[in-house]
């Protein structure tokens, strides 16, 4: 079969059931075109995405800029490893520490990836630094929370889909509730190990859950307190998606309007991903200040990709981008606006229950189980009406659009889906 050949979605969904493990269960629709906030499925049909594929895809799809610079790269030089320099990777780590406030940028290619790479970093700096007995440090992080899919993250994940038969786990974590400050306490005071606290400023997988205001500013007050490093995870928050650059509010780019008066928090490790890349390439980072980021020396961590040239001019375009045009303020405009309209319409119909989030992060709950497939039916729908979105947790839906969208389309949105509920009410 050529790569050129035509398929219809019926034929290139049987392909992936045939040839492909069955790791994920996409919604229905085969897609194979974008261009900003609009997909197109192989049989021509335009869909408004509500996804971003999950917050990677901020700058909108096919952003020129961004395609360009990958393009321009990949016809001078794709990879040399990190066993020679390359004329772009210092570039791209000057550029992503002066725009978030950090000394010193590690990139590497995925969420999950930069996460092991920071619990790599806080251990070895509470060894080197702090004088944790080797071997025994700990990492405080929270309940619900998704950080990504290896053996080690999953070891600290609630979620009996991801953990189940993976085992054994590696050990050196602390589990709390989320958004638990006397918890959090609990677990630094009683545990003089404990190294770092990982924290999603909004855990969006578990549905979009925002923490009670103050709640990280306060964390990152009692991880000073008990020299413990602050380590949040805005691999899927950041980069514009919540109204901000990012999430904690570190360096924050947007107009002082925006920031509802709430001090500065800033991470000690920040840990970036998705939209670093406008969604063209695997793309991900961690920062961090000289007193932590020294602690890696030259063999203890590495990746034949991170930081490959490609990658490099990819993310200082990405980035660029979410500056240029704009996308924290529209964000936070935009997001207000949904959250606006949907709490107008949610007092009207019984399938929904309410609408939570921040920025272009919002979430709705549907009046049903966990257990039900209501909401996955609601997404079917809102496909046959042209717009796609997915359930997370059985009766939550996400929508997450490119930040690129305007105020009519997303008002053309909020119609969509308050007529696609409406149809579920009756």
């Amino acid at each position: 079969m050529s790569v050129l050949e035509k398929l219809s979605s019926k034929d290139a969904i049987a392909l992936e059931e045939e040839f492909g493990a069955h790791n994920y269960h996409p919604l229905p629709v085969v897609l194979n075109r974008g261009e900003g906030v609009f997909v197109w499925d192989v049989e021509g049909k335009k869909y408004y995405d509500f996804l971003s594929a999950y917050s990677a895809v901020n700058q909108g799809h096919c952003h020129p800029k961004i395609v360009n610079a990958m393009v321009q790269q990949a016809q001078t030089l794709t990879l040399t490893s990190r066993a020679f320099y390359n004329d772009m990777l210092g570039r791209f780590e000057k550029y992503a520490s002066e725009t978030f406030g950090f000394d010193k940028f590690l990139p590497m290619n995925t969420g999950a990836e930069a996460v092991e790479t920071a619990i790599k970093i806080c251990r070895k700096w509470a060894y080197e630094k702090k004088g944790v007995p080797e071997n025994k440090a700990e990492i405080v992080v929270c309940e619900n929370n998704f950080h990504g899919r290896t053996t080690t993250i999953i070891s600290f994940s609630n979620d009996p889909v991801a953990r189940k038969n993976f085992g054994p786990y590696p050990e050196g974590f602390i589990k709390i509730e989320y958004d638990n400050l006397s918890a959090l306490e609990q677990a630094l005071k009683t545990n003089k190990n404990v190294a770092g606290f990982l924290v999603e400023p909004i855990q969006g997988e578990a549905g979009v859950f925002v923490p009670s205001e103050g709640y990280l500013l306060k964390a990152k007050e009692l991880c000073k307190k008990y020299n413990v490093l602050f380590i949040a995870d805005e691999v899927q928050t950041g980069i514009a998606r919540t109204g901000k650059l990012l999430a904690t509010c570190g360096n924050c780019s947007c107009p002082d309007r925006h920031c509802s008066g709430t001090p500065e928090v800033k991470p000690d490790i920040l840990i970036l991903g998705k939209a670093l890349s406008g969604g063209a390439y695997p793309i991900s980072g961690v920062l961090a200040n000289d007193v932590i980021m020294e602690v890696i020396r030259p063999g203890s961590h590495g990746s034949t990709f991170g930081g490959n040239p490609v990658a490099a001019a990819v993310g200082i375009a990405a980035l660029e981008v979410v500056k240029e045009e704009g996308l924290a303020e529209n964000a936070h405009q935009l997001g207000e606006l949904f959250r606006e309209e949907l709490n107008k319409f949610i007092p009207t119909c019984s399938i929904v229950k309410s609408v939570r989030g921040k920025g272009l992060l919002n979430a709705i709950l549907i009046n049903d189980t966990e257990e039900s497939s209501t909401a996955w039916d609601i997404c079917l729908a809102l496909r046959d009406n042209g717009l796609l979105a997915k359930p997370t947790h059985g009766n939550i839906i996400r929508f997450a659009p490119p930040l690129v969208m305007n105020r009519q389309q997303l008002l053309d949105c909020v119609d969509i889906i308050t007529k696609t509920l409406e149809e579920f009410d009756k």
